[in-house]
């Protein structure tokens, strides 16, 4: 039953393939004003649901009820869009009438072709569906999205694979719905165009069905959650961190009642057991029975969520500077995308490479692999380094493959087919998913099949281009701890705050000004830099003070207010330098106190190779420390001076 205002329902909803459910009794309704989080495993069925309510595909039983008026617009994976067409009009195409409209007046009143009778009707359709401010509108969601003004004239064509993903979304947006499903809308877009979406998607009057396993952007957009689990799909109100709270609780509640009631059991059988051969017992053991019958025992589904086991494990050892980067630029056309970049890294560094979309991310990692030319400069693998690469359109590098059992045994044909498939198996492949047309395969299935092969080829380079885009939130998890674990050295690409915090040694932002190279972790970046590219809050908030023009003081004075921060900033720098000169003196007497150990006689016969490697990686941990508390140090210097310079001027 529809309830009044309801934009869609689902009663009874089923989807069996084979002899596998996916789910069943599913019973929901979408309303106007809610956002909805769609969310599980991958392969639990998400996708399917989605496309069984957008009409792509048929359900096994159930119903669906969309009431005739209600627009939906959606969102794919699997979208084609045609290449000729220009960027701004595909865009327009979206709200198909006033579209329509629009062209057929333009081949009236400017070619001379068709019904000229038919000009105040268009006219009419065009002022009722605000067509004439189309253009205008789609010109703004493409720079809303992260396409600017100057590319809307031209191609599709021109536009890399993500971007033209930002095109449909732009399509499906302007199409005016009532309704929205959106199938992994974030993939792809840079972190101010999630920021835009996320706005676009709170002020939104209509009912928004959403997938995605991007736990900030789902905490930020949903007020509702709906979890496709236990073959069945369940609602729970509020974001995505308060579901996981709920889920848990509920699952622990139905287990502590199971629990309890097979405690009960237990106990009347074993008062059967001992009492009923007891005349005097006999009736109290056979009420007994019949209480056990009346007691109901549900029986918990298992959970369709799983996580795989990641590992990666290098044939051997690099030498211990694994890769140098020399002024290396590259442009495309007149679009300059890296400029002098320079970069030394060392064996077991994790480098995270981040900044906005556009300024040459995945590019410097195609020039790292070979897979792109540098216009200047030059990239040199150390000794023994054997890379392994993750593309972040990572179909590309399985256009060749078959099935799964295919794609990893041609890198271990020697291996028997027990060891391949135990590969396949941590990564969720098996029995006849290893036997899967790869081309059939989910963007998170072909994630972990490309993970699967990296751990077989062995690499002790692991270069990573957004390597969570696809994955479910349990394998970004196990990810982590992989890499975490992982004796090698890793470069990463990644727009995920929670990847990057979780992983990164050390810190490359590209910015439009160039290169910015940080010794620490991403916490330690902030804490010093204070910019952070990852905290959509942050960037939108930074980008609007860009874009605002300051009006001059009329006094050219401050306010009293900021003379009171000025003044208690400058009271607090003497501490400050205290404290980090003070840290610096301790670092530099710990780095003195390591070269006395070398210095030790028959040092080197006495210490193992395991006692070496963790003096030199404490000595350049204290050297990166040295220098970054340097640049602090005469950082506060420079202000305490310009400070005492104000003052004599006064």
């Amino acid at each position: 039953m529809l309830a009044p205002g309801a934009m869609l329902a689902v009663s009874g909803l089923a989807k069996a393939f084979g002899g596998r459910t996916l789910f069943e009794e599913v019973s929901f309704q979408l309303t106007p004003g809610s956002r909805y989080g769609l969310v599980g495993a991958n392969g639990s069925g998400k996708s399917t649901l989605l496309r069984i309510l957008a009409g792509d595909e048929p359900s096994s039983g159930g119903t669906i009820a969309i009431p005739s008026r209600v627009r939906m617009g959606v969102l794919r994976q699997d979208h084609a869009l045609d290449d000729a067409r220009i960027i701004l009009d595909l865009a327009m195409s979206g709200d198909v009438e006033a579209y329509e409209a629009l062209r057929e007046r333009a081949r009236i009143v400017d070619h001379g072709e068709g019904d000229p009778s038919r000009l105040a009707e268009l006219e009419d359709t065009i002022r009722t569906l605000d067509g004439r401010t189309l253009e205008a509108r789609a010109s703004a969601v493409l720079e809303g999205l992260g396409i600017p003004r100057v590319n809307h004239a031209q191609k599709l064509a021109t536009l890399s694979g993500g971007f033209k993903l930002r095109v449909l979304l732009a399509q499906v947006l302007l199409s005016g719905p009532d309704l929205v499903l959106l199938d992994e809308p974030t993939n792809h877009l840079d972190i101010l165009s999630i920021r835009w979406l996320e706005k676009f998607l709170a002020s939104y009057r209509g009912a928004a069905l959403v997938i995605s396993h991007d736990q900030r952007f789902l905490d930020n957009v949903v007020t509702h959650v709906l979890d496709v689990d236990y073959e069945t799909v369940t609602e729970y109100p509020g974001n995505y961190s308060s579901f996981v709270v709920e889920k848990a609780a509920v699952r622990e509640r139905k287990e502590s009642e199971i629990a309890r009631q097979e405690k009960i059991i237990a106990e009347k059988r074993a008062f059967v057991e001992r009492f009923g051969a007891k005349a005097t017992k006999a009736k109290q053991a056979q009420s007994r029975l019949k209480q056990i019958e009346k007691i109901e025992v549900e029986e918990l589904a298992d959970s369709s969520r799983r996580t795989p086991k990641f590992g990666f494990v290098p044939e051997r050892p690099s030498g211990r500077e694994v890769l140098t980067i020399g002024a290396v630029s590259k442009a495309y056309g007149p679009k300059q995308v890296l400029k002098d970049v320079s970069l030394t890294v060392r064996r077991g560094e994790r480098v995270g490479v981040i900044g906005p979309n556009g300024l040459g991310k995945s590019t410097l990692l195609k020039i790292i692999m070979g897979a792109v030319s540098a216009d200047a400069g030059k990239v040199e693998l150390g000794h023994a380094v054997a890379p392994g690469y993750f593309a972040q359109e990572h179909r590309e590098l399985l256009h060749d493959a078959t099935t799964p059992l295919d794609y990893v045994w041609a890198v271990c044909p020697n291996e028997g087919t027990t060891y391949v498939r135990g590969q396949l198996g941590r990564a969720l492949f098996t029995g006849a998913d290893v036997d899967k047309p790869v081309a059939s395969l989910s963007g998170g299935e072909c994630a972990r099949l490309l993970f699967a092969r990296i751990a077989v080829e062995k690499p002790n380079l692991l270069i990573l281009d957004e390597p969570t885009n696809h994955l479910d939130i349990e394998s970004i998890g196990a990810l982590i701890e992989a890499l975490v674990a992982f004796e090698g050295t890793v470069i990463f690409v990644s727009h995920d705050r929670h990847f990057v915090s979780s992983l990164a040694t050390r810190v490359l932002e590209l910015t439009p000004e160039g290169p910015r190279d940080f010794p620490g972790t991403f916490a330690e970046y902030l804490e010093r830099c204070g910019d952070d590219h990852l905290d959509a809050d942050a960037v939108a908030l930074k980008a609007k003070a860009e874009r605002t023009v300051v009006a001059p003081s009329t006094s050219g004075a401050k306010s009293w207010e900021e003379q009171k921060k000025r003044r208690n900033r400058i009271a607090a720098l003497p501490a400050q330098r205290d404290a980090l000169l003070a840290a610096i003196e301790k670092a530099e007497a710990s780095r003195a106190a390591i070269a006395a150990r070398y210095e030790e006689p028959n040092f080197y016969e006495r210490a193992g190779q395991e006692e070496l490697d963790r003096l030199v990686n404490e000595d350049e941990a204290l050297a990166k420390g040295i220098e970054r508390d340097m640049a602090a140090w005469e950082a506060i210097e420079e202000e305490i001076a310009a400070a005492h310079a104000e003052r004599a001027e006064a």
